[in-house]
């Protein structure tokens, strides 16, 4: 099973882009973020057109989580899961879950947008660390189930020094602020492995170059796009690529997919 993640940055912006991905990596699974678009918005026929089953869980102008799946791996509806449990007044579209299935056995995919955080001394960081802390206790539920799950998506975290081009330019920023790797290492210690650190310890491997300044042409870029995998998905693992070379194509997202293959 493939399953990637990806923060499109607008669907609808990117939606070439989309297609050509789903037509040339072929994933079995997509997890996307930042749709910036309400449900009713979601280019569901083209999507479908391409051969694959969309969940969505939109918001207008923000945000935005989607699931595709292979047409033939759609997940019945009892299996979706929409928002992160444990805040009722949390409206934005930051979480999806869905149960897959294929011949080895159901894999629960979630598609994660999780806050970014800045400026740290507003409101919007208790938020991410908030949201941090709820995504912990759901992870901690699908693990004492011993569920096969793959935590997909856009993270808004560094997780370590090797995973920036200059560590010291972030210092301040709430994606590598130590309350925030803090609680990203309390996910991982659950017993959840990081796909790409799990196949490499290499640094300089980033899947985010920002629209200003060069960055892209300059590789001043950062890791913050993750799979985190449950034991049972960690066994299975085979590989785990980047996919940066997308970041190059003509009018991009800012961040390019991730993606592992399981046996």
């Amino acid at each position: 099973m493939r399953i990637a993640t990806w923060n499109v940055n607008s669907v609808r912006q990117r939606l070439p882009h989309l297609l050509d991905y789903l037509g040339k990596a072929a994933p079995d699974v997509l997890c996307l973020q930042e749709l910036k678009g309400v449900d009713e918005s979601f280019p569901r026929a083209e999507v479908e057109a391409a051969g694959y089953h969309a969940i969505v869980h939109g918001q207008k102008g923000f945000n935005g989580v989607a699931i595709l799946t292979r047409a033939a791996l759609a997940p019945a509806e009892a299996d979706v899961l929409v928002r992160l449990p444990g805040d009722e007044a949390d409206v934005q579209a930051r979480y999806l879950e869905a149960v897959v299935r294929d011949a080895g056995g159901a894999v629960r995919v979630a598609s994660i947008y999780l806050p970014n955080g800045n400026p740290p001394d507003t409101e919007k960081y208790p938020y991410k660390l908030g949201f941090m802390d709820r995504l912990t206790r759901r992870a901690a539920e699908l693990l004492a189930a011993e569920e096969c799950v793959v935590f997909a998506g856009d993270y808004n975290v560094i997780p370590e020094p090797r995973d920036v081009y200059d560590a010291e330019a972030w210092l301040g920023d709430a994606l590598f602020l130590p309350e925030t790797r803090r609680r990203f290492r309390t996910l991982l210690n659950l017993g959840l492995t990081d796909a790409v650190r799990a196949t490499t310890d290499a640094a300089g491997l980033y899947s985010f170059w920002d629209y200003q300044a060069g960055a892209w042409q300059r590789d001043k870029g950062i890791r913050i796009d993750h799979l985190l995998l449950s034991p049972r998905a960690a066994d299975r693992l085979r590989s785990a690529t980047i996919d940066r070379h997308l970041r190059a194509a003509d009018k991009p997202s800012d961040h390019v997919p991730v993606r592992i293959e399981l046996g």
